[in-house]
């Protein structure tokens, strides 16, 4: 997805923390918010479906991980789905592994296979709307194999909102595509993959495969010119008294056509 957001005249110049200070972080313990065994504190919200119904077992837990499980479908039918935990976090580190699986369903779009991500500083599945897509908020995106051509995983896409992306020096440019690819490797499906972000007490956003950076951003803001998420986004700007900046949110897993496997989720709140 390429979708444009911002003409020439409208890119934004920002300076802020360099990444090499990322590191003085006071931070709390590592703790796991999933058990590895249920789904006790996770929310579904799936479209067209009330939040709560976990339609047709898209989400089980197998093996020590939650799946993203089409067994139960007969068709995707844009049924896009997403996976809450329940507590709102602003400035933390997240780490789990993933695993793209396999098949996708047959009408899954060509853009969503092999197609999963990590959604963040999200809206809450209660305030999405019962055919609302995908929630206002950051997707650390998970892309893998399909097709011999290279496929970078650890894009970032924006559903509603706005980045600034950051060079090495900690100046950037505001985004201006719906989703902009990262520097990250094309892993074959059916490989876990160690994915890990950072969002700094002042906002700034470290993305990891493996250990690598690919990508680093800052200046998460509503946008009502999102062309995936306007409508919703414009809704969320009035019910907050027209206040864009977006400091928290929720973490959500996302179910996007394509079965995908997630464990050892943890996270460290930082101070």
């Amino acid at each position: 997805m390429s979708w444009k957001r911002w003409g020439a005249a409208a890119l934004v110049v920002a300076c802020v923390t360099l990444p090499g200070q990322a590191s003085a972080q006071k931070a709390g313990p590592w703790r796991p918010i999933f058990d590895g065994k249920t789904l006790d504190g996770w929310t579904a919200k799936i479209s067209r479906h009330p939040v709560g119904e976990n339609w047709r077992d898209t989400f089980i837990v197998k093996d020590g991980a939650i799946q993203v499980s089409y067994a139960g479908y007969e068709t995707f039918a844009l049924q896009f789905g997403h996976l809450f935990y329940k507590t709102p976090f602003k400035a933390y580190r997240l780490r789990l592994m993933y695993k793209v699986l396999e098949p996708p369903l047959p009408d899954t779009p060509a853009w969503a296979r092999s197609n999963s991500g990590v959604m963040f500083h999200s809206q809450s599945p209660e305030s999405m709307g019962l055919n609302q897509p995908f929630p206002v908020s950051v997707e650390f995106q998970i892309l893998g194999k399909d097709g011999d051509k290279p496929r970078p995983t650890g894009a970032v896409c924006t559903p509603g909102v706005s980045i600034t992306l950051l060079d090495a020096s900690g100046a950037g440019t505001r985004q201006a595509e719906h989703c902009t690819a990262s520097t990250g490797p094309t892993i074959p499906n059916g490989t876990w993959t160690k994915l890990e972000l950072e969002v700094l007490p002042g906002g700034q956003v470290t993305e990891k495969i493996d250990g690598q950076v690919v990508h680093r951003y800052a200046d998460i803001a509503l946008d009502p010119a999102d062309p995936m998420a306007a409508a919703d986004a414009k809704r969320l700007i009035a019910e907050r008294g027209g206040v864009l900046a977006v400091k928290e949110g929720y973490i959500a897993l996302q179910s996007e056509g394509h079965p995908i496997a997630f464990k050892d989720i943890e996270v460290q709140v930082l101070k």
